[in-house]
């Protein structure tokens, strides 16, 4: 499975957040974890059903989003 594929959007999941692998695992939640300073050991410790290929996918997430090269305002 490659890293991309472990992210889904799933509008009858988590409301349409992107989770990993549509496990109710919000991409937000770990990426909260992770800059709170967890540590990769205690999130997988935590989260039984996640590996590190998860947590992977999550950054590479989060990286392909802060590629975006301008945002626009939305008008009322």
């Amino acid at each position: 499975m490659k890293l991309a594929d472990r992210i889904t959007i799933d509008p009858e999941i988590c409301h349409g957040k992107p989770t990993i692998r549509g496990l109710r695992y919000p991409v937000e939640t770990i990426l909260e974890l992770l800059s709170s300073g967890m540590t990769n050991e205690e999130i997988l410790a935590d989260y039984e059903d996640l590996d590190q290929e998860d947590i992977l996918a999550v950054l590479d997430f989060a990286r392909r989003l802060s590629q975006v090269k301008r945002i626009e305002p939305v008008s009322a």
